[in-house]
């Protein structure tokens, strides 16, 4: 990368603390990190805070086999003008990426996207939950997450074999969506007083917090690395804090709808709010938030989730669950968690951040602020008030639950590599 920029009068914040300073780029790195620094191009950023980029672990980028709910360009697009200079897209696309010939093949569609695309490979073959996937050929391509997200692999035994081989791999991390199928089939919302109001089949907490506890279990036999997507429930908090405590090698996740929204944004049968897992009860947001403010849950993910609008202009017991979550996340937590002072901002910014590029092995990203490292950085205007109007979003799908959301804090600049990919809030390409 050539060429240099500077982005000036901003609060540099990473794991090093914060300092007001310019940061400037050259050839793709940051050369200096100072006051009174310039270069030929310069990126204002008066009263924003400069981070390191955020990292997803968790984007549903749909492509290949589902392309009219979304593809990698436009998920990566979605993705750099919410802060995002990475993302890891999940593997249940159709084909599922269960082989190097597919994570290949979306890997190249990624190459000249704005945001770094990594990919997560399936466990299993198909992700049909009775043989593991080529995980080592998948392993050489760099991927470093595995998951049958979407599906829970819920044979014991098949489990334990992925966590042993993962050890095999370095850097490999077996990333469960915990769920057990047999006790959330047919239901569509968190099993609770507003499912039997509104007459809504459920889905109990004890479907996730079940599969958890067995998952750590066998964590801690194998000596596996394993990650919990999109926890969603007080049990699972409990659990994920105790297994860490004796030293097992478990993480976790947790995505903003699950920390800002309950069951009771479902009474108007809204499809908008059906997600899998479903939103919860106070109790459950509450100790999901206390889990990510003391670090038991390393990450916020957005578990972004497009679908067609065709598909979810349905009824919600027909409408498929998922919500977008690329362009919101960061102003959702900092209106919701930051601002109100549940969340303190440096453990924002971590959980965005370094925590989760530390999960997904992604060395070249969540680095800090200084000279020599990969100049990819987010510049966020932490005062900056909008709505959220769902026909102005870059997705091709419209399924935001934070449709007419007034949110305070927006991405004014996305670098990658040293390249302004998104100035001023509008994408550069």
């Amino acid at each position: 990368m050539s060429g240099e920029l500077v982005i000036r009068g901003g609060r540099v914040l990473d794991q090093h603390g914060e300092r007001m300073a310019d940061v400037l780029v050259r050839d793709g790195v940051v050369a200096e990190v100072g006051e009174g620094l310039s270069a030929t191009r310069e990126l204002d950023a008066a009263g924003c805070i400069v981070t390191p980029g955020f990292v997803d672990l968790h984007t549903h980028l749909r492509e290949p086999g589902m392309e009219e709910a979304e593809t990698v360009e436009t998920g990566a697009r979605a993705a750099a003008l919410g802060g995002y200079t990475a993302v890891v897209a999940m593997p249940n696309t159709d084909p599922p990426i269960d082989s190097a010939s597919t994570a290949r093949h979306v890997l190249d569609l990624g190459r000249s996207a704005p945001c770094d695309v990594h990919v997560a490979g399936a466990v299993t073959v198909g992700r049909r939950g009775s043989a593991l996937a080529p995980m080592a050929e998948l392993h050489a391509l760099g991927v470093r997450i595995f998951t049958d997200d979407g599906d829970c692999v819920a044979d014991a035994r098949l489990m334990r074999r992925a966590l042993e081989y993962a050890r095999s791999l370095p850097g490999a991390v077996i990333a469960q969506h915990a769920e057990d199928a047999s006790l959330v089939d047919g239901g569509h919302m968190h099993e609770g007083a507003w499912s039997s109001r509104l007459g809504i089949p459920g889905r109990p907490a004890e479907a996730e917090s079940t599969i958890v506890a067995r998952d750590i279990a066998l964590a801690r036999l194998t000596g596996g690395r394993l990650h919990v997507l999109h926890a969603s429930t007080a049990a699972t908090v409990a659990l994920l804090r105790e297994a860490r405590a004796e030293g097992v090698a478990v993480s976790a996740e947790v995505t903003p709808h699950h920390l800002v929204l309950t069951d009771a944004a479902c009474a108007a049968y809204d499809p908008a709010f059906k997600v899998n897992p479903p939103l919860r009860t106070s109790d459950h947001v509450g100790a999901l938030r206390a889990g990510l403010a003391d670090g038991t849950i390393a990450a916020v993910a957005t578990d972004h989730a497009p679908h067609p609008p065709e598909t979810k202009d349905q009824p919600f017991s027909e409408a498929p669950p998922g919500m977008l979550g690329l362009e919101t996340a960061f102003a959702v937590v900092l209106t919701e968690l930051v601002a109100p002072g549940v969340l303190d901002l440096a453990r924002a910014v971590a959980a965005f951040t370094w925590e989760p590029a530390a999960v997904g092995g992604l060395e070249a990203h969540g680095r800090p602020v200084a000279p020599g490292e990969p100049a990819n950085l987010a510049v966020v205007d932490p005062d900056a008030a909008w709505e959220v109007e769902p026909s102005a979003l870059a997705s091709r799908a419209r399924n935001t639950p934070w449709a007419g959301r007034k949110l305070a804090g927006r991405v004014r600049h996305t670098i990658l590599f040293g390249e302004a990919v998104v100035v001023d809030g509008e994408a550069e390409r």
